[in-house]
């Protein structure tokens, strides 16, 4: 069963702009990454420091792979210096 991923970020609003080219630089390579079936970052038409990534992968046990990866490779850190605050992540099954 896929596992829907929303990633949910407050950005900095001094940061969001090198946010959003961040993201658009770092999602192709999520794309190829095992696991991923889509991810896409969204930006909230009535706050632009509210950014979602909206994700499906074939399990939970890929993402948190991936996202051990990022850890590993350096990309959490930066984004922890462009966020206002930790980012929620929440796992969702679809059921209808």
């Amino acid at each position: 069963m896929t596992c829907t991923v929303l990633l949910e970020l407050k950005v900095k609003p001094e940061c969001v702009k090198d946010t959003i080219e961040g993201l658009g630089a770092l999602l192709p390579s999520t794309r190829t990454y095992p696991g991923c079936i889509e991810v896409y970052a969204h930006q909230n038409q009535d706050d632009p420091t509210n950014i979602v990534a909206i994700e499906v992968w074939e399990s939970r046990q890929a993402y948190e792979k991936y996202f051990a990866w990022r850890t590993e490779t350096g990309v959490i850190g930066q984004l922890a210096n462009w966020v206002a605050a930790p980012p929620s992540i929440r796992y969702f099954d679809k059921k209808a």
